[in-house]
């Protein structure tokens, strides 16, 4: 099978060539081509004003420079695939969940986003990180081969426009792969302030929480992922808010 890799850590990414070396291996066509240094919260940006080059680290691999992962899906798919789509794009694995509203900022599902828009097959994965010492990428590599593996074989129906998003916990007791909806995180505003030699005050962004909002009746990704448990999730990029559509409307009625 064709599968187009990326990623939001960039291409020196451990995880990623852990990834791309055994799908190799398993004699799929691959190419992976990543940013050529760290996207992360990127989202699904293009870089619509900088000029953007393939540099080939080895046989079907490359970085793309100034390139965030959208940027990555979209030129790979002009480059290397004219004539044939991919069957398949995984982005990832990912260095840290990719949970709840969390999903709006990542690179990694922003390069999975992409590619639906394209009407390509695409897996986000992510690998959860209470300590990034000594990370074991060993679960999610292995679980990452299986989900593709059965995604290729059955020709899984991914909806137009929508993706998975896989996060794996980083637990030795592992409990399952359980299908859930996405949570709500809590957000604060909390950046990291600090000073210069000169006194001049800077900012460090991305400190970030696994705060949430516990639903008694449902558990979302973040709940079963605190728990030992691998989740996968279908995003859609359809980003209405369906149940406001009539309130909406009934609001507007001032202007007749």
């Amino acid at each position: 099978m064709k599968i187009l890799m990326t990623n939001d850590d960039g291409y020196l990414s451990t995880s990623l060539k852990m990834l791309f070396d055994e799908l190799k291996k398993q004699g799929h066509d691959i190419i992976a081509v990543a940013p050529s240094e760290e996207k992360s919260a990127c989202a699904h940006s293009l870089s619509c004003n900088k000029v953007l080059k393939f540099i080939e680290v080895e046989k079907n691999f490359y970085k793309l420079d100034n390139g965030t992962p959208a940027d990555c899906i979209h030129l790979a798919l002009h480059k290397f695939y004219k004539n044939s789509r991919p069957d398949l794009v995984v982005s990832g694995i990912n260095f840290g969940a990719n949970v709840a509203e969390d999903i709006t900022y990542s690179g990694t599902c922003g390069g999975a986003m992409e590619a639906s828009l394209q009407g390509i097959k695409a897996i986000a994965i992510s690998q959860f990180l209470k300590d990034k010492k000594d990370v074991d990428f060993s679960l999610a590599i292995n679980l990452s081969l299986k989900i593709i593996k059965h995604l290729l074989n059955t020709n899984y129906p991914i909806n137009k426009r929508e993706f998975l998003n896989l996060n794996v916990p980083c637990t030795k007791e592992f409990k399952g792969l359980k299908v859930a909806p996405v949570g709500e995180k809590i957000y604060t505003i909390e950046p990291v302030a600090s000073k210069n030699p000169n006194g001049e005050e800077y900012y460090w962004l991305g400190k970030n929480s696994f705060e949430y909002e516990k639903n008694k009746n449902i558990n979302t990704d973040i709940d079963l992922l605190l728990n030992g448990f691998a989740t996968l999730s279908p995003i859609t990029l359809n980003l209405t808010a369906n149940s406001s559509l009539k309130r909406l409307s009934k609001w507007i009625d001032f202007l007749e």
